[in-house]
C-alpha cells in the first residue's frame, strides 16, 4: 500500500516528517475497512518511518479494527525496490499476509519486481499480490500476481 495523500503546505522542516492532508486521512480509513471487508487483513504491517506512511498504516488500521502487529522500518523510506523487498523478506517472520506501506516510485517499482506487471500506485492505492512462497526469505527469487488493485474510492 502506498501511503495516502500528504499535506505539502504542512510547516516543516523536512519531508521526511509531512503529515496527511484531511483527504489522506480519510482515504487511509476508507481502505483499512475495505481490507476488513474483503478478509485481507495482514498479520503483520511494516510501515516506512515517515509520517505520512506511519498515520496511513495506523488510521487503516484503527478503521478497519484489526489487531494486526506494525512494524516501523526506517529502511523503506529513500530505498529502491530490492531493498525494500529484501527487508520484507528479512522481517515477515510467521506471518501469513503482510502489508507493507510506503512511497513511490519505488512502491510502483516492487509491485513490477514481484510481478512482471505495471501498476499506478496512486496515493492510499492497495496493490494485493498472491505469492507462490511458502516463507517470506523465498520472496525476492519468486513472481506472484497483481490479484486485484484498490484505488479509495472505488
Amino acid at each position: 500500500m502506498r501511503h495516502a495523500k500528504s499535506d505539502w503546505n504542512a510547516e516543516l522542516g523536512v519531508d521526511h516528517d509531512r503529515p496527511l492532508n484531511r483527504r489522506g486521512v480519510a482515504s487511509a480509513r476508507q481502505i483499512g475497512r475495505l481490507i476488513t471487508e474483503l478478509r485481507l487483513v495482514p498479520d503483520l504491517v511494516i510501515s516506512s518511518t515517515a509520517v505520512r506512511a506511519r498515520s496511513t498504516a495506523q488510521l487503516a488500521m484503527e478503521a478497519g479494527r484489526w489487531d494486526s502487529r506494525l512494524q516501523l522500518e526506517p529502511g523503506f523510506y529513500g530505498s529502491g525496490s530490492p531493498s525494500v523487498i529484501m527487508l520484507a523478506a528479512a522481517l515477515g517472520g510467521a506471518a501469513d499476509r503482510m502489508m507493507i506501506v510506503g512511497h513511490q516510485p519505488t512502491w510502483g517499482m516492487v509491485v513490477h519486481d514481484l510481478t512482471g506487471d505495471s501498476v499506478e500506485v496512486k496515493t492510499a492505492t492497495l496493490v494485493v499480490i498472491e505469492l507462490p512462497i511458502d516463507v517470506w526469505p523465498q520472496l525476492p527469487n519468486t513472481t506472484g500476481t497483481v490479484m486485484a488493485v484498490h484505488h479509495p474510492g472505488h
